[in-house]
């Protein structure tokens, strides 16, 4: 059973019953309405995706698939279809709708104009706006959610847009149970910033499917949506880029075939300018050929003294129609920084925290707008990501994908951070990087498969995965003084290029080499069987070889450290739609692994480390199309854990165990004409089983907070003369969050916090503003890796976009 503790907000209670209204009058017997099907297509007799498809004079809509497919259920009688899109001159048809029977119109052909640049459409008020019924990328086929065993969560980019929001690392605030615990470091081979979920460390490494990590901040200018993928997804994705918890996928742009662009510009709190532009053009009569570029500049300040970032993205993007069965496809994501990190605060390694006088972040004497450091201390940071896909169709059931990706970071500079010390101290200390460099090469061969045998559908996937990383970085450690947490007469600026540049001169530092190349070979096999027309089941299995070449001596050149793995990761699941298309029962079983290096006491050598997510739940679709959701409980087991060997203290031994479990609910909406809701709520227990004493039956520091939620609702107004006028409210939530907790090193919590945003927007189909505030507050609150990081405060932002 969840239980509340006192200290949860009444912003937690809120969520709960806006999850739990929806049901109200599902149970009311439909016996009077029928179904109307069909597929819209453009010009071109390809499958149109986001166009709405209404009733007339209803408020019956919905929006059409990736696969152009629509259906929707309303009383018999006889009505006009209407087709609408931003960009084109709404189409009507006559329809007429059988009581208990599914009607079926011949495929509708309409002209997009400027439809690939935005999805807000003429009668956007009456659909559910923000819900993504299909993913290509979630199984690696075309798979609807109610047919999908898995949960995850699609994050649109109309919601992006609405929220004021240009940062990857900030959408997925929209998504129950991922909760961000650091900001992005601009270190060599990470990818972007650090979340916690389902009680794991998750990181944005994706782009598309296949390798795509960014090394700072991830501009959000060319995604049209992000995909958040629960649970251990290692069969389908591999080990080196998802966790246990998940994995997040940024789906991008793609070009399309008329002329059409954006260009926006957005202002604010602590200097914020940023402009940016989505232009599109084919480049040949014929439209076969097709570019598409996004483009923004970001200069903004901290929130404390002397932080910074200024920042660059370009992302063009070609795509050529070789003809009707081959496509050929060549993006890439450019990404230029420099900053100055914001403030970290460590706990000094085996030390207890009573000795700082204080178990709670906000009983700590920190000078909130403080960065404790000279804003010379900057870094620059580069990725350069490259994908080619090829999509040739050998015949009517089987399709083949090729993709080719090249993930190159780069970083070169200062990451000051601190360490808390007794009596209102601090250590100020420094981690550089010294023109470090990772590359991943990824190649990936699908074969999609859509067929049948005797009255059973499979749909398939045959894949084979070649992953690369190349990792030759370089890390500097320094420590420079210490000083007070609060001084009005201390020079916290001394401690900048010139003071730090001669502590690394004079020697004494240490360096940190992380010089290696590994490689991994896969193969899976992935078929999703209808049973019948309400009961699928899916199977899935990858075989993955990890070789690993040793660490390399940076001063002699040797490598130690050399090993060989080889994993199996099967995946199950089953599906049944108590109601056809509305709801849909699921459970899975779900692997991922970690590949680890070393031997035991005894030599032998250790094996790789899996987890294993048993999960089931209900997906909803229903009052057409209003109310989306999904609903899960999981429970995730870690195994064959490294842990000190008692016997031997200077080895360890491969049996600790993980255990974390937990429930998941989430909530799209279209509840009442114009009203659209995203909302979600998390409950998560982990702990430690099997262990070292020291942590034994206790959360792991790293799983973040126990309960989180969140909240968007936003209005667009109805009358005519205000039509386009809109405003949003939400926020999220997060209980206290243990960063420290063990034996040796005591409790200590970031407080609770609740965190309020709302905006308001007037969108025509022409031009665009909006305006927004978030942290409504200015509450001052932490997150945290093992670590305290002030969060920003109060914000005002506003922005203006002009269409063509």
């Amino acid at each position: 059973m969840v239980k509340l503790s006192k200290n949860d907000s009444p912003f937690l209670t809120y969520i709960l019953a806006l999850l739990l209204c929806f049901n109200a009058n599902f149970s009311q017997a439909q016996n009077a309405k029928g179904t109307i099907k069909g597929k819209v297509l453009n010009a071109e007799g390809k499958a149109a995706d986001n166009v709405t498809v209404s009733l007339k004079s209803t408020s019956v809509a919905t929006v059409t698939g990736e696969d152009g497919i629509f259906s929707l259920k309303a009383p018999a009688g006889t009505y006009k279809l209407v087709i609408s899109h931003v960009g084109m001159q709404t189409k009507e048809i006559d329809a007429e709708i059988t009581a208990n029977k599914t009607t079926t119109v011949n495929d509708l052909i309409i002209n997009l104009n400027s439809s690939g640049l935005q999805e807000v459409n003429v009668n956007g008020n009456k659909v559910n706006r923000f819900k993504r019924k299909q993913s290509t990328d979630v199984a690696k086929m075309p798979l609807n959610n109610l047919e999908n065993a898995q949960s995850y969560t699609s994050i649109s980019r109309e919601l992006l847009t609405e929220q004021n929001i240009f940062t990857a690392d900030e959408a997925v605030k929209n998504v129950s149970g991922l909760q961000k615990m650091w900001d992005a470091t601009g270190r060599g081979g990470d990818g972007g910033a650090y979340y916690t979920m389902r009680g794991f460390v998750v990181q944005t490494q994706l782009r598309n499917g296949v390798a795509g990590n960014v090394t700072n901040s991830i501009d959000a200018i060319n995604l049209d949506r992000i995909e958040v993928i629960r649970g251990p997804s290692a069969t389908l994705f591999g080990s080196s880029l998802t966790s246990y918890g998940g994995l997040i996928n940024r789906v991008t742009k793609q070009p399309f075939d008329n002329a059409a662009g954006e260009v926006t510009y957005t202002g604010g709190s602590y200097g914020l300018s940023r402009v940016s532009a989505d232009i599109n053009t084919p480049l040949d009569v014929q439209k076969k050929v097709l570019f598409r570029l996004n483009t923004a500049y970001t200069n903004q300040n901290s929130f404390q003294d002397n932080g910074f970032s200024k920042n660059v993205a370009i992302a063009p993007s070609l795509l050529y129609k070789v003809n009707d069965r081959l496509t050929i496809e060549a993006e890439a994501e450019l990404f230029y920084g420099r900053n100055a990190l914001n403030t970290i605060f460590f706990f000094p390694y085996g030390q207890n925290v009573s000795l700082l006088g204080a178990n709670r972040a906000d009983e700590l004497n920190i000078d909130y707008k403080r960065s404790y450091f000279d804003k010379s201390l900057s870094q620059r940071t580069r990725s350069a990501n490259y994908l080619g896909q090829v999509n040739y169709k050998i015949s009517k059931e089987w399709t083949s994908q090729t993709n080719l990706s090249s993930v190159n970071s780069f970083s070169n500079g200062y990451g000051p951070y601190f360490y808390l010390l007794p009596n209102q101290q601090i250590s100020r200390e420094d981690q550089s990087t010294q023109n470090s460099k990772s590359t991943t090469t990824e190649i990936q061969q699908n074969f999609n498969g859509d067929f049948k045998i005797g009255k059973m559908r499979n749909r398939v996937v045959i894949g084979l995965d070649y992953l690369n990383v190349n990792s030759d970085q370089l890390f500097l450690g320094a420590v420079y003084d210490v000083a007070p947490l609060q001084s009005n007469t201390f020079n916290y600026n001394s401690l900048n290029t010139g003071t730090l540049g001669a502590v690394y001169a004079a020697g004494g530092t240490s360096a940190y080499p992380y010089i290696y190349k590994s490689s991994t070979y896969s193969s899976y096999v992935s078929d999703v069987l209808n049973i019948t027309d309400r009961l699928i089941a899916s199977a899935a299995l990858r075989v993955d070889r990890f070789v690993f070449d040793g660490n390399k001596d940076a001063n002699t050149g040797v490598k130690s450290g050399a090993y060989k793995q080889t994993a199996f990761s099967p995946k199950f699941g089953l599906i049944y739609q108590v109601v056809k298309d509305h709801v849909s029962l699921f459970s899975n079983y779900q692997n991922g692994f970690t590949n680890k290096p070393g031997t035991d006491f005894a030599g032998n050598g250790f094996k790789p480390e899996h987890a294993n997510q048993i999960e089931g739940g209900v997906k909803l679709d229903v009052f057409d199309g209003k109310l989306s959701s999904t609903i899960s409980y999981y429970n995730i087991k870690v195994q064959d854990i490294l842990r000190t060997d008692i016997a031997h203290p200077l080895f360890s031994i491969q049996n600790g165990t993980q255990v974390s479990k937990g429930f998941e609910a989430e909530v799209i909406a279209n509840p009442i004409l114009g009203v659209n809701v995203v909302a979600g709520f998390a409950y998560n227990d982990s702990k430690y089983q099997n262990a070292d004493a020291d942590v034994v039956g206790l959360r792991p520091a790293t799983a973040g907070s126990p309960y989180t939620a969140n909240l968007w609702v936003s209005y667009r107004f109805q009358e005519p003369k205000i039509k386009g006028l809109g405003v949003g409210f939400g926020g999220n939530y997060a209980s206290d969050n243990k960063v420290v907790n063990s034996i040796s090193q005591g409790v200590f919590v970031l407080p609770h916090y609740t965190i309020l945003n709302s905006t308001v927007f007037y969108d025509k189909s022409v031009y665009r503003i909006g305006l927004s505030c978030n942290n409504l507050t200015n509450k001052e609150y932490y997150t945290g890796y093992s670590s305290i990081n002030p969060q920003m405060l109060r914000q005002y932002l506003a922005s203006f976009a002009f269409r063509f």
